[in-house]
C-alpha cells in the first residue's frame, strides 16, 4: 500500500501542517474519485457500445494510469533512494496487469490500495487531532496590562516573564505564571488529567492551556510560548510518536527479504500455473499493510490514552518496559507521602523556650524549599512569630541548612548533621521514646550547642495503600520505600502501605545504589520520586516515572515518563496499559501473518480473484486500525476513581 507517500510521519504536529496534509489528503482524494468514475465509466460502457468499445477500453486505460501512477511513482523513489517500503509489490502488480491489457483489474487494485491509503491517513490525522485536544494549544493572542491599568491585544510570543496578562471567565490561560490578583477555578484537566476544577488564589501558580471557569485573574507571567509545561508536554508526544520500539524495528529491519520471497512466490505461482492473474493476486494480497500498521497504530492509540490521564511517556519503548517492570522503587517524601509536613511536637533542652526553638529554626529554614522549612514556616506564621532574615545561608542536601540568624550560627537538621559538626546531643530526650508516633526529627543548634529539636509527621496519599495493592495485583514482586528519614518513620509507613521493604537515613548517592543492588538481584526496575532529589535514581532505574511533573522542568527532563498529577492510581494503569498494548500489537501481528499466508494460498489456488485480493487487503488493514483503536478509551473506567481522590485530598 502507498501509505507512506503523504508522509504523515515526517510531519510535526501543528496547525500549518495539519492544514497541509489534509490539503493533500483532499487533492489525493479528489485524483482518487476521478480515476474511479473512469474506471465505472469503463464497466458501464460496454452496456451502450458494446463489448469491444474503444470508449471503455480509453477510460479503463486513463483511470488505470490516474490511479497506478502515484503508487508506482513512489515505489519508484523509494527504490532510488535504497528505501523499501513494501508498496513496491502492489505497483508491480498495477505494472503487470496494466502490461496485460487488464486495465480495469490495473485501476481497481490502485483504486482500492489509494482509497485505503486516504482512510489511514485520515485515521492517522484523527489520532493526532484526538492527542492535539488533550492538550489544548493555548491562545495566540492574550491581554497583557500597562502600567496605568488599561489592556493591550498582543500576541503571546511577544510576552516575556514579569508581564501581567488578564483572562476572563471561560478564556483558555495563555503562559504558565502566578496568580497576582483574583481568586477562581480551573479546569487544569489538559495538563494534570484531573477532571476536577482546581480553586485558585493569589500566589498560586496556573499552567498554559488550562481553562479559567469562574472569576477574572490577573496573572505575572513566568514561563510563555513553547517554555510553557504545555509546550513541553506537545514536544514529549510528537517525539515519543516519532521513536519506534523493539517489533517496529524488527519489520523494519527484515523488509529487505521480505519483497525477494514474495517475487519467488509469484514466479513459482505462475511456473506451475501458466495464470498470470493468480500471480498478481499474490502480489496484492502479500502487501503487508496489516504488519506494518499492527504496531504504530497501537502506540499511537495507547500514547493518547495515556496523555488523557496526563501519563507522557518520552519514547514508546518505555511504554514496552512498563509493562515488564518486577520491582518498584518509591521516594517516600512527595511520592508515597504528600509531602506537606506538619510539626507536632517540640522539644526545647533546659532553659529554652518553645517560641525560642521555633523561632530560631524558622529564621534559618526561611531561604529553603524543602517540606519541612516550610511546615516550621507555617507553624511560626500560626503563632504570629517574626522571623529574623538569615544571612550565610547554605543548605546541605539531605543534611539540613545552616545559616546566621542575628548574632547567632545556627544548624538546623538531622542527628547526622550534627554530629559532623561535632555538636553534641545526648542532653536532649531521645524521640526514640516517642517511636510509636513516627517522628521526622530536626535538631537544632545554636552557636556549636544543641537547644532542642522539632518532631514532624508526614500523612500517606489517601490512594496509595490502594495503588500499591493494584501494583501487586499485577505481578510486582517487591515494592521498597526510600527516605531520608528516621527507621521509625520509614517502619510506619512502609507498614501503612503494604511495602516489601524500606531503607531509611538515604542520601541520594545511597537511593541510587539500592537501585543498582536490586538491579543486580534480576528485577527489571522503575523508580517514582519528584524528579529533583530524586534524578540519579530516576535516571539508573530501567524505568524513571517523575510524580506531580506539572511545572517542573526537571521533572520532565530527568524521567522517562512525567506524571503530570500526584494520583499514584496513574501507576497500575501505566503497567495494565503496556500489557494492554502488547496484547493487542500481537493480535495485530499473528492476524497479518494468517491473511497473507491465507490469502497466497488463496491466490495460488485461484480462488482469489485480483480486484477481490485488493478488497480484502483494504479490509485487513482495517481490522488492524479499529483493533488498535480500542486503546483509546482504555482507562476510561479510573475517570470515577480520579473524581474520588481528588474528593479525598480536598477533604484532608
Amino acid at each position: 500500500m502507498a501509505h507512506k507517500h503523504i508522509g504523515i510521519k515526517e510531519h510535526e504536529l501543528t496547525h500549518e501542517h495539519q492544514h497541509s496534509t489534509q490539503f493533500g489528503v483532499s487533492v489525493a482524494l479528489f485524483g482518487t474519485l476521478a480515476g474511479g468514475i473512469l474506471l465505472l465509466n469503463a464497466v458501464i460502457a460496454p452496456l451502450f457500445y458494446g463489448q469491444d468499445s474503444a470508449v471503455a477500453d480509453l477510460c479503463a486505460m486513463i483511470g488505470a494510469i490516474l490511479l497506478g501512477l502515484p503508487v508506482v511513482w513512489h515505489a519508484l523513489k523509494c527504490m532510488l533512494h535504497g528505501h523499501m517500503h513494501m508498496d513496491e509489490l502492489a505497483a508491480l502488480a498495477i505494472v503487470a496487469a496494466f502490461a496485460m491489457g487488464e486495465y480495469v483489474e490495473a485501476g481497481a487494485v490502485a483504486f482500492i490500495m489509494l482509497l485505503g491509503e486516504l482512510m489511514e491517513t485520515r485515521t492517522a490525522l484523527g489520532a493526532r487531532a484526538a492527542i492535539e485536544s488533550l492538550i489544548k494549544l493555548t491562545p495566540t493572542v492574550a491581554n497583557r496590562v500597562k502600567e496605568d491599568g488599561s489592556e493591550e491585544e498582543v500576541k503571546v510570543s511577544k510576552l516575556k516573564p514579569g508581564d501581567i496578562v488578564r483572562v476572563r471567565p471561560g478564556d483558555n490561560v495563555p503562559v504558565d505564571g502566578e496568580i497576582k490578583k483574583g481568586i477562581s477555578s480551573l479546569n487544569e484537566a489538559t495538563i494534570t488529567g484531573e477532571s476536577l476544577p482546581v480553586d485558585k488564589v493569589p500566589g498560586m501558580g496556573v499552567f498554559a492551556g488550562t481553562t479559567n471557569l469562574t472569576g477574572a485573574l490577573d496573572i505575572t507571567v513566568t514561563k510563555a510560548g513553547k517554555d510553557t509545561t504545555l509546550g513541553k508536554v506537545q514536544e514529549l508526544i510528537m517525539a515519543a510518536e516519532k521513536t519506534q520500539n523493539p517489533i517496529m524495528r524488527i519489520i523494519d529491519k527484515n523488509v529487505k527479504w521480505y519483497i525477494p520471497t514474495i517475487l519467488m512466490i509469484a514466479g513459482i505461482i505462475w511456473f506451475f500455473t501458466k495464470d498470470m492473474n493468480r500471480s498478481i493476486a499474490a502480489l496484492v494480497i502479500s502487501c503487508p499493510c496489516a504488519l506494518i500498521l499492527a504496531t504504530p497504530t497501537a502506540m499511537v492509540a495507547a500514547l493518547s490514552s495515556a496523555a488523557r490521564l496526563g501519563i507522557l511517556i518520552k519514547n514508546v519503548s518505555i511504554l514496552e518496559i512498563a509493562g515488564n517492570i518486577t520491582a518498584i522503587i518509591f521516594d517516600k517524601t512527595g511520592t508515597l507521602t504528600t509531602g506537606q509536613l506538619f510539626v507536632t511536637r517540640l522539644e526545647p533542652a533546659d532553659g529554652v523556650e518553645p517560641s525560642e526553638l521555633l523561632e530560631l529554626a524558622a529564621s534559618a529554614e526561611q531561604l529553603s524549599k524543602h517540606p519541612a522549612a516550610r511546615a516550621l514556616l507555617k507553624l511560626a506564621k500560626e503563632a504570629n512569630i517574626k522571623l529574623d532574615g538569615p544571612e550565610d545561608f547554605k543548605e546541605v542536601l539531605g543534611k539540613g541548612v545552616q545559616a546566621k540568624v542575628g548574632e547567632a550560627n545556627v544548624i538546623v537538621g538531622r542527628d547526622t548533621f550534627l554530629k559532623d559538626e561535632a555538636i553534641d546531643i545526648s542532653g536532649l530526650p531521645d524521640p526514640m521514646m516517642h517511636e510509636e508516633q513516627g517522628f521526622s526529627t530536626l535538631y537544632v543548634a545554636r552557636n556549636g550547642q544543641c537547644i532542642g529539636w522539632i518532631g514532624m509527621q508526614d500523612k500517606a496519599r489517601p490512594e496509595a495503600q490502594k495503588a500499591v495493592e493494584e501494583l501487586f495485583s499485577t505481578g510486582l514482586k517487591r515494592i521498597t520505600m526510600l527516605t531520608g528519614d528516621r527507621k521509625e518513620v520509614a517502619n510506619r509507613v512502609s507498614a501503612e502501605l503494604g511495602c516489601t521493604d524500606y531503607k531509611a537515613h538515604c542520601l541520594p548517592q545511597d537511593k541510587l545504589a539500592v537501585v543498582e543492588r536490586v538491579r543486580k538481584d534480576g528485577h527489571t526496575v522503575a523508580v517514582v520520586g519528584d524528579g529533583i532529589n530524586d534524578a540519579p535514581a530516576l535516571a539508573a532505574g530501567d524505568l524513571g516515572i517523575a510524580m506531580g511533573a506539572a511545572g517542573s522542568d526537571v521533572a520532565i527532563n530527568s524521567a522517562s515518563i512525567a506524571l503530570m498529577s500526584d494520583d499514584l492510581r496513574r501507576l497500575p494503569f501505566l503497567v495494565q496499559l503496556s500489557r494492554k498494548t502488547r496484547t493487542v500489537i500481537n493480535q495485530n501481528l499473528l492476524f497479518g501473518i494468517i491473511f497473507i499466508i491465507l490469502g497466497v494460498s488463496a491466490s495460488a489456488a485461484g480462488l482469489l480473484h485480483v480486484v477481490l485480493a485488493a478488497v480484502l487487503h483494504f479490509v485487513g488493514s482495517l481490522v488492524v486500525i479499529f483493533n488498535s483503536a480500542r486503546l483509546v478509551r482504555y482507562g476510561e473506567h479510573l475517570d470515577a476513581h480520579i473524581e474520588e481522590t481528588n474528593e479525598i485530598h480536598k477533604a484532608a
